[in-house]
């Protein structure tokens, strides 16, 4: 089977993908993994949102995998800075792997929140939080409503850097493509079947107009994977990973900054420790 993603990556500052065997042993393992947490669970099946990105349309191919057609139930949900072609490239993805899915507009639920407290409406951050927040209430409702599972399409990539929304697009039951940097979801999509224009699509998380995910990390998915293996995840220091190719210092020193001021995004609220007895 072709690869396209591999070109992609060819011209990385570090590469980062799979072989042939690597690619089929993730795929086992998070197929696996899908059956697993959802038979652990005792329920009927998983809901996913369906962004058109390659996260959602990665993951949903593996839980079909997983689940059948009949264990997956995907939601569309669109808001009006969301582009129609992310909307008709989500209904495509769930139309091709022949799932069930709903299209519900989530503009009523945002101008609610933002009619309850019309100070924050304005703020940009705030706002667009609100609209991944709102998905998230609708993943849950109809999973419970379903006796079904979120899973989640979070990468590693945007975990380590704290880019996704606390209780937002994180609040789910699960990550099946949690432990791949972005590079392996593109190469890990070709190599299921994912079309090569999903794979090469621009990411966006859909919380403003023109909204992109490499514009508000400021850097490239590969450069940011790059810093992530070498200095992060990886032994080299802030220094010798600056000096890998396609990398500089006011890069490395954005990752450290991300990492770090998102730290408490990924553990549970903390509480006070136990005075001694």
């Amino acid at each position: 089977m072709s690869e396209p993603a591999a070109d992609h990556a060819a011209d990385a500052p570090l590469d980062l993908t799979f072989s042939a065997a690597e690619l089929d042993a993730r795929r086992e393992r998070i197929v696996g993994f899908i059956e697993e947490v959802v038979a652990d669970a005792g329920t009927d099946g998983a809901t996913l949102g369906l962004s058109g990105g390659i996260d959602s349309t990665l993951t949903a191919h593996l839980a079909v995998e997983a689940l059948g057609t009949e264990g997956l139930h995907g939601l569309v949900l669109p808001s009006e800075v969301s582009s129609g072609e992310n909307m008709s490239d989500a209904e495509r993805v769930a139309e091709d792997l022949g799932i069930e899915y709903d299209l519900i507009e989530i503009d009523p639920i945002v101008r609610a929140v933002f009619e309850a407290y019309p100070a924050g409406a304005d703020d940009r951050m705030a706002a667009g939080n609100v609209r991944v927040r709102a998905r998230a209430v609708l993943n849950y409702f109809v999973a419970n409503h379903e006796n079904r599972l979120v899973l989640g399409t979070g990468n590693r990539s945007e975990a380590l850097a704290g880019y996704f929304t606390k209780y937002g697009d994180q609040a789910v039951d699960c990550n099946p493509i949690g432990n791949l940097y972005k590079q392996q979801v593109r190469q890990l999509a070709a190599h299921v079947g994912v079309p090569e224009a999903l794979v090469t699509k621009t990411p966006s998380a859909g919380m403003w107009v023109g909204q992109t995910d490499e514009a508000e990390l400021e850097m490239g998915y590969d450069t940011l994977d790059a810093i992530l293996a070498l200095h992060v995840d990886g032994p080299l220091s802030a220094a010798a990973t600056a000096r890998a190719p396609g990398v500089d210092g006011a890069a490395v020193e954005r990752v450290a900054e991300l990492v770090a001021t998102s730290e408490h995004k990924r553990h549970v609220p903390p509480t006070p420790e136990s005075p001694g007895v």
